[in-house]
């Protein structure tokens, strides 16, 4: 396994922009809330430590992980938003009812951020086991909530300034 031996949320505070007045939402499945909750946490406080302000950071929770692209245009369609971050825990079970879920969670967080010509970042963990995902949202491997706040941050100004 690629991630057995590295801590994957360390990164370079000095490279990434400034959420300053830019308004983004937390998309976050209920389904394996434990992990889902680490994830959100996680995003939260790096968004707030890049400088988005609280009243600019919006926090919705949809049933499950396959949810989540519906969430998220229903939060872009409104409007006024510089980026969402999807975050869900999908665990493969003793069923092929894993692969649907991973396959159309991905294909639809992907097509509503090209529809929306807004970064909409995937940031559901699809593991083995319960304990990887663990692992993966504030485990011995980090926390894929920070990374998404910056991918999210990184993207948003990408957007706004080529």
């Amino acid at each position: 396994m690629s991630t057995a031996d590295h801590h994957l949320s360390h990164y370079d505070p000095s490279g990434v922009p400034s959420g300053a007045g830019r308004r983004f939402a937390l998309v976050v499945s209920e389904w394996n809330m434990e992990v889902s909750d680490a994830l959100r946490k996680a995003a939260r406080e790096t968004l707030l430590m890049h400088g988005v302000a609280e009243a600019d950071l919006i926090e919705r929770w949809v049933p499950g992980s396959f949810e989540l692209a519906a969430g998220a245009q229903f939060l872009l369609e409104r409007g006024g938003l510089h980026g969402v971050i999807c975050l869900g825990s999908i665990v493969r079970g003793e069923t092929p009812h894993f692969d649907y879920v991973c396959h159309g969670t991905t294909q639809g967080i992907m097509s509503v951020g090209l529809k929306f010509s807004v970064p909409v970042i995937f940031g559901v963990l699809t593991d083995d086991t319960l304990q990887q995902a663990k692992d993966r949202s504030g485990g011995k491997h980090g926390n894929k909530g920070v990374d998404c706040a910056v991918a999210v941050l990184k993207m948003a100004e990408l957007r706004d300034r080529g």
